[in-house]
């Protein structure tokens, strides 16, 4: 009896399919297209790979993991044109504390978290924040340690400080900015203003600042600049301020150690109005570069109106210019200047104000000007008018050494009396210029009072009644006759004439 073992089964069907499977192959071996195909199959499994021989893999395929491209969206989302990042989620109140740390990019990034009608806050206790504002939203800026005008000497430390050769802030078109309690500070300038806006609407309170460089302090292309309580210190040959265009509202703003103070093109709209405002140049003489202009009021596309009130313009070489636009002064003071007020075209009326100059009180070369109850000092030429020109004047006085000369005609026998001729819309005014005058306006750069008025020899006896003068103007003094007898000999009748 045999014994059978379990998997003898499985071997005979094994042997089965392998010599079925042998079978198969040689068929196909004797197929006419089998042995191209299987060529074919052998030849792509030996060619060479020669992009792999020339680049070969530092690592498996399996060690390999997927490139991550630099996201823009994630890491600097502010790359977009219209990027606003306050509306996402910005904060309202935003303080930076970068005092004495320049380049760390805090006040910028500062601007992007706060959003849309926010406010900044900027805290420099130790040392002026240095950054470049951007702004591009509405935005209120406020310094933390708060400012005072009437303190510009002992406390004007800044609390921006522009980068070199950067401005301090920049305003995008139609947005609105308020700045509160803040002194800048660009001392590098360059070519770049401390404030640039084009477009937009500058509001500013109780601001300083600190700027040196070729071009203006401020400057705005446009929109509204409104500055009030201010103190600008400007080393620069350009106008401190530049209003181009714009609507320019400025009060208790003073202006020091620029070159020119003001040059405004006004807008076609509204006024532009300046008020309670002191601009002191640096009464250097006129011998290179642009005129020193104190205010400067030029022609633009539209006809603008500019009103000055309440204003000393003093140190410069012409105080007021008027190109092709309209100027209103009024109850203003424009002093220590060659030509107090110069008209070459457009309109000038110049009210209740006091002029002093050391050639020309108003000069008009084209247009129209009115002068009206002035007072100019100092002068040798009150109103000059050339025949573009036409000037109405009246109520104006003079005080002027050069201009208020007295002349002397014979009242009797040898006796001579001084009169003083009139001008067209002037008259000389006899005695010594009033120092609180003087005070309010050569006094603001610090000169020491000067006359302008001219003293006659012995005017106070002969308006008292006592002597006469000669033909060469010497004061002759006789106690014998008093009053009109002194052009009679004293007695009257046939024998006293």
């Amino acid at each position: 009896m045999t014994t059978r073992s379990p998997f003898g089964f499985g071997k005979i069907i094994g042997g089965a399919v392998a010599i079925a499977g042998a079978v198969g192959l040689f068929a196909l071996l004797d197929a006419p297209g089998a042995s191209a195909q299987v060529a074919a199959k052998v030849e792509s499994q030996t060619r060479p790979n020669f992009g792999v021989l020339l680049d070969p893999p530092t690592r498996s395929y399996r060690q390999r993991r997927p490139q991550r491209r630099y996201d823009y969206g994630t890491h600097r989302p502010d790359w977009r044109p219209g990027y606003h990042p306050g509306r996402p989620g910005g904060e309202e109140v935003v303080l930076v504390d970068c005092g004495g740390n320049p380049g760390t990019g805090a006040v910028e990034d500062a601007v992007r978290r706060v959003r849309p009608g926010g406010t900044l806050i900027i805290r420099a206790r130790g040392g002026a924040c240095v950054g470049w504002l951007n702004i591009d939203k509405p935005l209120t800026v406020i310094g933390e340690g708060g400012f005072d005008p009437r303190d510009w000497a002992r406390n004007s430390e800044p609390t921006l400080q522009a980068p070199d050769g950067l401005p301090c802030m920049t305003v995008a078109s139609g947005v609105r900015v308020e700045i509160r309690d803040m002194v800048f500070g660009s001392p590098r300038a360059g070519d770049a203003a401390c404030i640039v806006g084009y477009g937009a609407d500058i509001v500013m309170n109780r601001v300083g600042f600190h700027h040196a460089g070729d071009e203006a302090a401020i400057y705005v292309d446009g929109g509204l600049l409104d500055i009030r309580n201010a103190v600008l210190d400007a080393q620069t040959i350009a106008p401190a301020i530049v209003a181009d265009g714009a609507v320019l509202n400025a009060w208790e703003l003073t202006v020091t150690g620029a070159h020119s103070g003001m040059e405004i093109v006004p807008s076609g709209g509204q006024t532009s109005r300046i008020s309670a405002t002191t601009l002191k140049g640096t009464n250097t003489p006129n011998n290179f570069g642009p005129r020193s202009i104190g205010l400067a009021v030029r022609s633009g596309r539209d006809y603008g109106r500019v009103e000055v009130d309440n204003t000393a313009i003093c140190g410069f070489i012409e105080g007021v210019v008027v190109e092709g636009a309209s100027l209103t002064v009024n109850n203003s003071r424009i002093c220590r200047s060659d030509k107090g007020a110069v008209l070459y075209s457009g309109e000038l009326r110049l009210t209740d104000s006091r002029i002093r100059a050391n050639g020309i009180g108003v000069a008009a070369a084209a247009g129209h000007a009115v002068i009206v109850n002035n007072v100019i000092a100092g002068v040798r030429d009150v109103i000059y008018a050339e025949p573009r020109a036409s000037v109405e004047a009246r109520g104006n006085r003079v005080w002027s050494q050069h201009v208020c000369r007295p002349q002397f005609r014979d009242r009797y026998r040898g006796r001579y009396e001084p009169y003083w001729r009139q001008g067209e819309g002037w008259t000389c005014t006899y005695g010594s210029y009033p120092r609180e005058w003087w005070g309010q306006e050569d006094g603001l750069l610090g000169f020491e009072y000067y006359d302008d008025g001219h003293r006659l020899d012995g005017y106070d006896e002969y308006r008292d009644g006592y002597g006469w003068y000669d033909r060469d103007g010497r004061y002759i003094r006789d106690d014998r006759y008093r009053g009109d007898d002194r052009w009679n000999r004293g007695g009257g009748g046939w024998w006293g004439r």
